[in-house]
């Protein structure tokens, strides 16, 4: 039998399976549009809250409606005590893990767990956009044998979530960089998490089913896990003076320089960008410049490979500033889980409204038609 003869695209390269009005991505030129606005207007001008209503709403919110929506976030930040005993019962586990346990314990709660309207996934993409702080913090704390500390409703979704990581209300500055790193992971389209996603809700599956499974994905070095090696590589290479050769040394080896590379981007993440800045004067606003510094000089190394396309991607900075905010390393992958959590409603939201069950096939290339042998016989 002649082999059939199928055109392969393997990881799903350029393969379009829908169309979206959530994001546009232009990887040549590094552009990235939430609904048609510039993630560079919306990362210095507006707030999570704000996106997410853009994103969940494809409309940018009124005054009234935004204070209207940030009431329905903070009315549903709290926890069912049943979870809270999970997030014990798990304590030990990665923060992901006990993220995506959390998740899936929460459909259980959930009295429109099994509507799929556009009205009860929205609904229940709010839940579970204002639950997830509360879960990473509540299991941070916990792990150190600390208390859970309950949200606080005088705070926005960013702050919040470092006072009850922290027990202490943060700084103005440092809110705003972990807002602003939230609308910087919001969307982006069809990426593997959010393809995850999608699979899960193409078989009429609810939203927790979905979320669980982008999270999931998520977790992977090789997607969301990127931040936290970058910092282990800054960590070890410990001086500005070491970067070029660390990177020269990594890259003969056959390593890879983390927070280099995209899969859709062959200019500069444009979501790198707003966070380069941001990093440099963290680090001088705690007194540890260097960090940015070890940054600066990696970038530097890799500037020949950026004709091929290997350019810094929003992980470079992002793990810098998490690591200055005194924020565990095992949490920045949790951090952009939290962020994305919109962007994967949304391609909820759009895989139910004209759904079709995904399914790709595999080519078959093992032996045909092997004659079965007895046990006894072999």
């Amino acid at each position: 039998m002649t082999e059939e003869k199928v055109e392969l695209r393997r990881g799903l390269r350029d393969v379009y399976i829908d169309r979206t009005t959530s994001s546009f991505i232009d990887g040549k030129i590094g552009k990235l549009l939430y609904r048609g606005y510039n993630i560079d207007d919306l990362s210095e001008k507006s707030t999570f809250e704000e996106t997410i209503y853009l994103l969940l709403y494809d409309k940018l919110p009124t005054q009234a409606e935004l204070d209207e929506f940030d009431g329905e976030l903070k009315a549903n930040r709290h926890l069912p005590e049943e979870v809270l005993q999970v997030i014990e019962l798990t304590k030990t586990a990665h923060p992901m893990d006990v993220l995506r346990t959390a998740v899936s314990v929460l459909a259980t709660f959930e009295p429109e767990v099994n509507d799929n309207s556009q009205e009860a996934t929205l609904r229940k993409g709010v839940k579970l956009t204002a639950q997830a702080p509360t879960i990473v913090a509540t299991h941070a704390r916990i792990r150190e044998g600390k208390d859970p500390i309950a949200p606080d409703d005088t705070l926005g979704h960013a702050a919040n979530f470092l006072y009850m990581l922290f027990g202490e209300k943060p700084l103005p500055e440092d809110a705003r960089l972990i807002d602003k790193d939230f609308i910087l992971h919001a969307e982006h389209g069809i990426n593997a998490s959010s393809f995850g996603a999608r699979v899960a809700a193409s078989t009429q599956a609810d939203l927790h089913c979905a979320v669980t499974t982008g999270v999931a994905v998520l977790k992977g070095p090789s997607h969301g896990g990127a931040a936290e090696e970058v910092m282990k590589m800054a960590l070890d290479i410990g001086e500005e003076a070491r970067a070029e050769q660390y990177v020269k040394d990594l890259l003969a080896g056959g390593g890879r320089v983390m927070g280099f590379g995209h899969r859709v981007y062959r200019a500069v993440d444009p979501r790198s960008i707003h966070l380069k800045d941001d990093a440099r004067e963290l680090g001088e606003r705690k007194g540890q410049p260097k960090w940015f510094s070890i940054l600066a000089s990696v970038t530097k190394a890799m500037e020949p490979y950026s004709r091929r396309g290997i350019c810094q991607n929003v992980d470079f900075f992002s793990g810098a500033i998490y690591y200055l905010l005194d924020i565990p390393d095992d949490l920045f992958i949790s951090i952009f889980a939290m962020g994305r959590i919109p962007g994967w409603t949304v391609q909820v939201m759009e895989q139910f409204k004209n759904n079709i069950l995904l399914r790709p096939r595999l080519q078959y290339v093992g032996p045909m038609d092997v004659e079965y042998v007895p046990i006894d016989q072999r």
